[in-house]
């Protein structure tokens, strides 16, 4: 009987350590997968995340506000910084070609609506801009992730814009964004 009972104490403790043990790489996974920021990937033909926010004056904007129409949405990492100020500006100075050939121009970052704002008075810019701080959007349309600028490595909002037909498909996703000539590559 007390055989039976170490034996049965030792198989009990290597339950426990196996058990442990499991827990322990278990946690770890679950920390290292928590971690990982996955992009979503859309592609041409997708349709458009349904989406809803509000942009630099407070107005709720959502996609379906655009249907019947063709819709650029562009995304850049910060209001006010040089390449995200060429490349609006350059959507500024061909927004009447837009207009003509049947497209809305939307902006979206991370940037609070005041910091928005400020960047359409100084740079007048002609569209509204998402002030998307939660990131709701950001995240549906899968553009922020791991960056690295200088060696050093962060998340942040990959510079990407989405062309959206009147039906909300994606037309076309342009992820290497030309700041200067940006309107070109759209068109």
């Amino acid at each position: 009987m007390v055989l039976q009972s170490l034996a049965f104490q030792s198989y009990k403790v290597k339950i426990e350590m196996n058990f442990n043990l499991w827990l322990k790489i278990t946690l770890l996974l679950c920390t290292f997968v928590a971690k990982q920021k996955i992009m979503t990937t859309l592609k041409i033909g997708d349709k458009a995340p349904n989406f809803s926010a509000k942009d630099n004056q407070g107005n709720i904007i959502q996609l379906s506000d655009y249907t019947g129409k063709k819709l650029v949405l562009f995304f850049y990492p910060k209001a006010s910084t040089p390449g995200c100020t060429a490349e609006a500006c350059d959507l500024r100075d061909n927004y009447q070609t837009f207009l003509s050939k049947g497209y809305d121009v939307l902006g979206a970052s991370a940037d609070s609506a005041k910091r928005q704002q400020n960047w359409i008075d100084k740079h007048e810019l002609p569209f509204p801009l998402l002030a998307d701080e939660d990131k709701t959007v950001i995240n549906a349309f899968g553009v922020w992730g791991p960056k690295k600028f200088m060696g050093k490595k962060y998340d942040g909002i990959h510079r990407t814009t989405f062309v959206i037909d009147e039906k909300g498909v994606i037309e076309d996703v342009i992820s290497k964004v030309k700041t200067k000539e940006h309107a070109a590559q759209i068109l």
